[in-house]
C-alpha cells in the first residue's frame, strides 16, 4: 500500500487535539479575566480569542514535528553518506539506511518511511534527484534543501559524489548538532520563562486568599481598570520578548 505523502508545513489536528487546545484557550482567557478584570463581560469578550488558540497550537506542533525529522535527518544523512562510501547504490543506500533508522527510532521514526519510499520511488524509475527535491519540498527544513541541492548538482556534474555527500553530511550533522546544544543549553531557561508567565497569576491569588479585597480598587474603578489594561499590555509583550529572546537561530 502506498504512503501518502505528508506536508511538513501543514499540521491537521486530531479531536483530541482541537478539544485540548480550545480548552487552553478558554481557560487563558478566563485567566486573564479573573486576574486583570474580575469580570465575566470580559471573559465573554475575550472568548473568541481563546477559540483561535489551536492556530498557534497547530503552528506549535508543526514546529515541534520538523524539529524531531530534523533531529532524525542528522543521523539519517550520516548512515546514508557510510552506506554510499561502501560503494552501495543510491537506491540500496537507502534501503540500508532505513533498516539502521528504524533500529534507531523505531516504528515512530519518520525519516525512516520518507526513506523507504524514496527507494521505492526510484525502483519504479523516478530519478533520485526528484525523488530527492520532492522530499526536501515538502519537508520545509532548509538543512534538507541545502543537502538535496548538493546532491543533485554533484550528480548531474558527475563529481566524486561519495565524497561530496560525506563533507555535506558531516556539515549538515555539525549544524544541526550545534542547534540542538543550544536547546538543551537554554531548556532551564525555557522552564523558568513558562513560571515566570505564570507567577503573576499565582501571586494575585495568593493575595487575594491572604488579603480579601485588597484589589477592589484595581477592579471597581476607571482608573484602576486602566491600570490594569496597562498592566496587561506590560505583561503580553514581556511573554513576546522573552520566546523572542529564547528562539536562538543557526545560521
Amino acid at each position: 500500500m502506498q504512503r501518502q505523502a505528508i506536508n511538513y508545513d501543514r499540521y491537521y489536528l486530531t479531536v483530541k487535539e482541537w478539544v485540548v487546545s480550545i480548552t487552553a484557550g478558554l481557560g487563558c482567557c478566563g485567566a486573564v479575566a479573573y486576574a486583570f478584570y474580575r469580570s465575566t463581560r470580559v471573559f465573554l469578550l475575550l472568548s473568541p480569542l481563546g477559540l483561535l488558540y489551536p492556530i498557534y497550537y497547530r503552528r506549535q506542533l508543526c514546529k515541534k514535528r520538523k524539529e524531531r525529522l530534523k533531529s532524525e535527518f542528522k543521523e539519517g544523512v550520516l548512515i546514508l553518506a557510510a552506506s554510499l562510501s561502501a560503494g552501495y547504490s543510491i537506491e540500496n543506500a537507502l534501503a540500508a539506511s532505513v533498516t539502521e533508522l528504524n533500529m534507531l527510532y523505531g516504528s515512530q521514526g519518520m525519516l525512516a518511511a520518507e526513506f523507504a519510499d524514496m527507494a521505492r520511488q526510484i525502483g519504479l524509475n523516478r530519478t533520485a534527484e526528484q525523488a530527492f527535491e520532492n522530499f526536501a519540498e515538502r519537508s520545509g527544513i532548509e538543512e534538507i534543501r541545502s543537502f538535496v541541492q548538493v546532491l543533485t548538482v554533484a550528480k548531474r556534474s558527475g563529481g566524486e559524489l561519495v565524497a561530496i555527500m560525506s563533507r555535506t553530511a558531516d556539515s549538515i550533522r555539525d549544524k544541526i548538532q550545534v542547534h540542538e546544544e543550544i536547546r538543551t543549553m537554554t531548556a532551564s531557561r525555557r522552564l523558568e520563562q513558562r513560571i515566570m508567565n505564570l507567577l503573576p497569576f499565582f501571586i494575585i491569588i495568593y493575595i487575594d486568599m491572604t488579603s480579601p479585597g485588597f484589589f477592589d480598587l484595581m477592579y471597581t474603578t476607571a482608573t484602576g481598570r486602566l491600570l490594569m489594561t496597562g498592566c496587561l499590555t506590560i505583561y503580553i509583550a514581556a511573554i513576546w520578548l522573552s520566546g523572542r529572546i529564547l528562539d536562538i537561530g543557526v545560521v
